[in-house]
C-alpha cells in the first residue's frame, strides 16, 4: 500500500464488531496490514484474554485504541438489577484502563416496564455514580443516543439533544457524547445539536455506516458507507465544524457482511471510507 493511501486512512478506525468473525488478534493484524490506524474494541472480543497484554498487542501493531464498547444498560425497575448493571460498568472502566483506552461508549439502556422518564433518571443517576471512578482511571464516558426504534429496551436516550441535556446536567469533563450517523441522521436539529456539544467540548466520538432501504433487520442490516440514504459527508462536515478531529469509526452490524470473506469485506470498508466519508 502506498504512502498516499496510508495517509488517506490516518483517521480510519474499525470496530471489532464490524469484522465479527475475526478474533481480536486477526483483526489487529489485518487492520494494521491494510494501513488502518484505529481500533475500537468490543468487550466480547476480550473474553478469556489478559486485557493488558491484549492492549499491548494492539499497540505493537501501531493501532490506536480509540474506545471500549460498551458500558451502559443502567435502567431497570428492579433495584438489584440496577446494581448489577452498575457493577458491570465499574468492570468496564477497569477493562478500559487495563486495555489502555481513554473512552467508553455507553449504550444507555431502557426498561419497557417503566416510563421513559424513569429510565432516563436512572441513566443519569448511573452515570453520575461512575464519574469518580472514571475520573480516577482517566476514562471518559460517551453517551450514545440511539434511534427511537430502540427506545423500548436498548436506550431511552434517542436524540442528540437529550444526550446534550444529560451531559450538561452531569457537568463533568469526564462525560460527553458519541455521534452515530445510523441513529441520528434523521434528526432535523442534528446540525444545531452537534454544534452545541462542540461548544461544550463534549463531542467524543463519531461513528459511520449507512441506512439501507429497504432494510431486512433494524439491528443487523447496516450498510457500508454509500449504500444507503445517510448524508455522511454533510454530517462529517458538521462534526468537524464543531471542532472534532478524532478518528472516524466504522461500526457495521450486518448478518450478510459477517458471512463474507472478512479480508474482502475490509477492502470494501476501505474503499467506501475513501469514496463516501
Amino acid at each position: 500500500m502506498s504512502q498516499n493511501q496510508l495517509k488517506d486512512l490516518s483517521r480510519l478506525c474499525v470496530h471489532t464488531i464490524t469484522t465479527k468473525p475475526w478474533c481480536i488478534e486477526e483483526a489487529a493484524l489485518n487492520y494494521a496490514t491494510n494501513g488502518i490506524k484505529g481500533i475500537t474494541v468490543w468487550r466480547d472480543a476480550l473474553a478469556g484474554r489478559n486485557i493488558r497484554q491484549t492492549g499491548q498487542m494492539l499497540r505493537d501493531h501501531d493501532l490506536s485504541i480509540v474506545s471500549l464498547c460498551r458500558g451502559g444498560f443502567f435502567p431497570n425497575s428492579d433495584p438489584a438489577k440496577r446494581k448489577l448493571a452498575l457493577d458491570d460498568n465499574h468492570r468496564a472502566i477497569n477493562e478500559a484502563a487495563d486495555l489502555g483506552t481513554k473512552l467508553i461508549v455507553l449504550v444507555c439502556g431502557s426498561d419497557p416496564s417503566q416510563s421513559l422518564e424513569d429510565s432516563r433518571r436512572q441513566i443519569q443517576d448511573g452515570i453520575a455514580a461512575l464519574i469518580p471512578e472514571a475520573s480516577a482511571a482517566g476514562v471518559k464516558l460517551a453517551i450514545e443516543p440511539l434511534h427511537p426504534m430502540y427506545a423500548d429496551s436498548r436506550s431511552a436516550i434517542n436524540t442528540l439533544a437529550q444526550a446534550n441535556d444529560m451531559t450538561e446536567a452531569l457537568n463533568s469533563q469526564w462525560v460527553g457524547v458519541a455521534v452515530d450517523v445510523y441513529h441520528l441522521w434523521w434528526d432535523p436539529n442534528l446540525e444545531k445539536e452537534i454544534a452545541r456539544c462542540g461548544r461544550n467540548d463534549a463531542l467524543l466520538a463519531f461513528h459511520v455506516c449507512d441506512w439501507k432501504t429497504p432494510t431486512s433487520d433494524f439491528l443487523n442490516d447496516r450498510g457500508l458507507m454509500g449504500e444507503g440514504c445517510i448524508p455522511i459527508p454533510k454530517i462529517r462536515s458538521w462534526v468537524e465544524a464543531a471542532g472534532f478531529n478524532g478518528f472516524i469509526e466504522v461500526e457495521i452490524f450486518s448478518n450478510d457482511y459477517w458471512k463474507e470473506d472478512q479480508t474482502l469485506f475490509l477492502q470494501k470498508i476501505i474503499k467506501a471510507f475513501k469514496k463516501c466519508v
